[in-house]
C-alpha cells in the first residue's frame, strides 16, 4: 500500500521541478530553432530565453514571474492501493500545492472569480484541478503537474465534416496568427490540437496534447502524425517568430489528439503551452519508491483504445464464453 505521505512528497517535488527545470525535450527543440532563424532580433530573443532558463536553473528559482495555474494529472494503476483512499490523495495534492506556493515560491494566482478573494496558496474551490486516468496491470501512481498560464493561448471552433482537413488547417493558422498579432501566446510553443469529442472533451484533448506530450512524440496513427508535421511546418511559415517578432520559430512541435464525436460535427480546439513548458512527473511505486521524469506518458495505448474492452479483458471474456 502506498503511504499518503509519499503522495504528498512526490507532488511537492514535482511542483518544484516543474516551476524551475525546463524539460530537456522542449529546451532542445528551442535550441534547434535558433539555427533556423535568420533575423537578428528573433535569434536574440531565443538566445535570451535559453540564457534565462539556465540562470533560473542555476539559482533554483522560477524563470517566469507568472508561474501559471498549477494543476495535476494523476494516472492510477488498476492494482494500486493508497493509504486513506483517493480522497486522501486529493488532500495530499492540495497540501503540496499550498506548501510549494510558499516555498518555491509560486505566484498565488488563484482567486475567486467573482469576489477576487484568495488564500495566498493557489488552493480554493475546484483548485487545483485534478484529472484522473487509469492503467491496467499496474500498481503505481503517476503524479504529473503542469503549470500553464490561465489567460490566453486557447481557442475553439465547431467545424463540420464538410470543412475537412483543410478547414482544420485554416482554423489552426487563423488561431496562431491571431495569437501572434494580439500577444495571446508565448511562442515558440508546443501547440496542442483537440479534434472531436463533445465541446468540453475537445478542449481537454487539446490541452492535454500540448501539455502532456514531449517534443518529437508523434501520434501512433500515421495519418494524424503526418498532419502534426504539416501543421508544425505551416505554423513556422506564417512570418511570426518568438514572442510575435518577425521570424519562423512559432511552433516547437504540434500534437493532435482525437475523440469520437457527433456525426454532424467536427469540433476543434487549439492550445499553446507556455514558453517555459512547465511539467514534471513522479511515479510512486507500491514499495514507496519515487522516480521522477519529465515525460508524463499520459497517452498510453489504453487511453487511446477504441474497443469496448481492453484486450486482456477480451481474452478473459472469450475464455468464459
Amino acid at each position: 500500500m502506498i503511504a499518503n505521505a509519499q503522495i504528498e512528497t512526490a507532488a511537492y517535488e514535482v511542483m518544484k521541478k516543474a516551476a524551475i527545470d525546463i524539460p530537456e525535450d522542449y529546451l532542445g527543440g528551442v535550441k534547434r530553432m535558433i539555427d533556423l532563424e535568420t533575423g537578428d532580433l528573433s535569434s536574440f530573443v531565443l538566445n535570451s530565453m535559453v540564457e534565462n532558463w539556465e540562470a533560473a536553473s542555476e539559482d533554483r528559482r522560477p524563470m517566469c514571474a507568472d508561474t501559471g495555474l498549477p494543476r495535476y494529472f494523476v494516472k492510477v494503476g488498476n492494482e494500486a492501493a493508497v493509504e486513506g483512499g483517493f480522497c486522501a490523495v486529493e488532500q495530499a495534492l492540495r497540501s503540496a500545492t499550498a506548501r510549494a506556493t510558499h516555498d518555491v515560491p509560486l505566484r498565488p494566482n488563484r482567486v475567486h472569480p467573482l469576489w477576487r478573494t484568495e488564500h495566498n496558496n493557489n488552493v480554493g474551490i475546484n483548485a487545483p484541478e485534478i484529472e484522473w486516468s487509469f492503467e491496467p496491470d499496474a500498481d503505481w501512481i503517476d503524479i504529473t503537474t503542469v503549470h500553464k498560464g490561465g489567460l490566453f493561448g486557447t481557442d475553439y471552433r465547431m467545424l463540420f465534416p464538410g470543412d475537412g482537413i483543410d478547414g482544420i488547417k485554416r482554423f489552426f493558422l487563423d488561431t496562431l496568427i491571431a495569437f501572434g498579432k494580439r500577444g495571446l501566446a508565448c511562442q515558440p510553443a508546443i501547440v496542442g490540437v483537440g479534434i472531436g469529442g463533445s465541446k468540453d472533451i475537445c478542449m481537454t484533448l487539446g490541452k492535454q496534447a500540448c501539455c502532456l506530450r514531449v517534443v518529437g512524440d508523434e501520434n501512433p496513427d500515421p495519418r494524424i502524425a503526418a498532419l502534426e508535421r504539416e501543421l508544425t511546418e505551416l505554423g513556422n511559415n506564417i512570418g511570426m517568430g518568438p514572442m510575435g517578432f518577425v521570424g519562423k520559430s512559432m511552433v516547437v512541435d504540434c500534437h493532435i489528439e482525437v475523440g469520437y464525436t457527433h456525426t454532424g460535427g467536427m469540433p476543434v480546439s487549439v492550445h499553446t503551452f507556455c514558453l517555459s513548458s512547465r511539467r514534471a512527473t513522479a511515479r510512486v511505486h507500491a514499495d514507496g519508491g519515487i522516480a521522477y521524469r519529465t515525460d508524463p506518458q499520459w497517452f498510453t495505448p489504453y487511453m487511446r483504445r477504441e474497443t469496448i474492452a481492453w484486450p486482456s479483458s477480451e481474452r478473459a471474456l472469450d475464455s468464459v464464453g
